[in-house]
C-alpha cells in the first residue's frame, strides 16, 4: 500500500510517500480501506518531533473514514462504512495517512447510517469525538446552559461551538482576531469575544452570573482566566495545548479556583477505552445533523493524496480556519 512515512523530524518536506506492507489484523483489530482523513495539529507536532522522538518509520495520522477490508471477528462486514480515531494511531501503530490502516476494533464506529460523502465524513471524527468526550456528560441532556469555548477558531473549537449550539446551549466563543468573528457567529456562537489574553471580565458582561461550562482549547496559558468566568459548581475542561506546555505552576486552590468549581483535563486518547466506548459515540447523529443542515460543515478545503505536504504547510501558516481533509 502507499503511505506517508516520517523517518526524521522536520518540516513538511520530511513527509515521504512510499510503498510499505499492509498490516494484517490480529483478533482485536480491523483493517480499513481509507477513503479520506482529516488533518490535525497532532500530526504536525508528531512530524516536527514535538510529540516524542521519530524512531524508525512513522506513518502519521490519527483519524480516517473508509470501508472494512478485514475483520476476523465478523463484527464488521466487509465493505461496511466506518470511522476510526486514536487508539494508538501514529504512535504505537501506523497512522491513517495511507491507503489502508489497521486499527483496534474498539476504536471503530459504524457509519452505515449516514449518506454524507467521504470528504464530509472525514471532517468529523477527531474533532467531534473529542468535543463529545469532553462535553457530552455536561451538556447533552441539560439544555439552556451557557458554554464558553476558549480558542474557538481551531477546528476542535469550531466543532465545540457547533455541537454545543445544536445541544441547546447558549455559546460564547473567543478568538484573537476580530476577522474571525463572523465565522464563529455563522457556525452557532451567540456572542464572540476578542481574546487579548484575559476575557473573564468580558464574559461576565455577557453572562453576569458566570458560565456553566468552559471548554479550554488554548490550555495552561489561559486556563486561570477562564476559570474566573465560571459560576459556582461550573466546570472547566481543558483539551488543548495551543498555548504551550500543559503545566500550571503554583496553582493556588483557593485563589485560582473560584468557589465550588471544577477543573478537568480530557485526553482524546481516552476514546475507545472502557471509560469512553466507541459504541456510545454519537457520530452518526452528528453526521445526520450536518447532512440536514442543522449543524454546519466545518470542512474548508480538500486535498488530493499526493498534496499532503502542502496541506501541512497551510496548517502551520494558521490560515486554515476550519477542517482540512485529504481524499485517498
Amino acid at each position: 500500500m502507499k503511505a506517508y512515512v516520517i523517518e526524521q523530524a522536520g518540516g513538511p518536506e520530511v513527509l515521504q510517500l512510499r510503498d510499505i506492507p499492509s498490516v494484517a489484523p490480529n483478533a482485536e483489530e480491523v483493517r480499513i480501506r481509507v477513503r479520506a482523513f482529516g488533518l490535525n495539529r497532532a500530526e504536525v507536532y508528531r512530524r516536527a518531533g514535538k510529540m516524542g522522538p521519530v524512531a524508525g518509520q512513522v506513518v502519521p495520522g490519527i483519524e480516517a473514514v473508509g470501508e472494512v477490508i478485514e475483520d476476523r471477528s465478523g463484527t464488521f462486514r466487509i465493505g461496511k462504512r466506518v470511522a476510526t480515531a486514536m487508539g494508538g494511531l501514529q504512535f504505537s501503530r501506523n497512522g491513517s495517512y495511507a491507503e489502508e490502516v489497521t486499527v483496534l476494533r474498539s476504536n471503530v464506529i459504524d457509519l452505515d447510517g449516514t449518506s454524507l460523502s467521504w470528504e464530509e465524513l472525514a471532517a468529523l471524527p477527531e474533532s467531534y469525538l473529542t468535543v463529545w468526550g469532553a462535553l457530552g456528560r455536561l451538556i447533552d441532556t441539560v439544555p439552556g446552559q451557557t458554554v464558553l469555548v476558549r480558542g474557538a477558531t481551531s477546528s476542535v473549537g469550531q466543532a465545540a461551538v457547533a455541537y454545543a449550539k445544536v445541544r441547546g446551549q447558549r455559546v460564547l466563543a473567543t478568538t484573537r482576531s476580530a476577522a474571525n468573528a463572523a465565522r464563529l457567529t455563522t457556525i452557532g456562537a451567540d456572542a464572540v469575544i476578542i481574546d487579548s489574553g484575559e476575557v473573564s471580565d468580558q464574559v461576565r458582561v455577557a453572562a453576569p452570573e458566570g458560565v456553566d461550562v468552559v471548554l479550554e482549547v488554548v490550555g495552561a496559558a489561559t486556563v486561570r482566566d477562564s476559570l474566573k468566568a465560571l459560576k459556582p459548581f461550573g466546570t472547566a475542561v481543558v483539551i488543548g495545548l495551543l498555548g504551550g506546555a500543559p503545566v500550571l505552576e503554583n496553582l493556588h486552590l483557593m485563589n485560582d479556583l473560584p468557589a465550588a468549581t471544577r477543573l478537568a483535563f480530557f485526553p482524546s486518547g481516552l476514546f475507545g477505552t472502557a471509560a469512553l466506548p466507541a459504541s456510545d459515540a454519537p457520530l452518526n447523529w452528528i453526521a445526520g445533523q450536518v447532512a440536514s443542515g442543522a449543524m454546519p460543515s466545518l470542512r474548508v478545503q480538500t486535498f488530493d493524496f499526493d498534496d499532503v505536504r502542502r496541506a501541512h504547510s497551510l496548517i502551520e501558516s494558521d490560515r486554515a480556519i476550519g477542517k482540512l481533509v485529504v481524499m485517498v
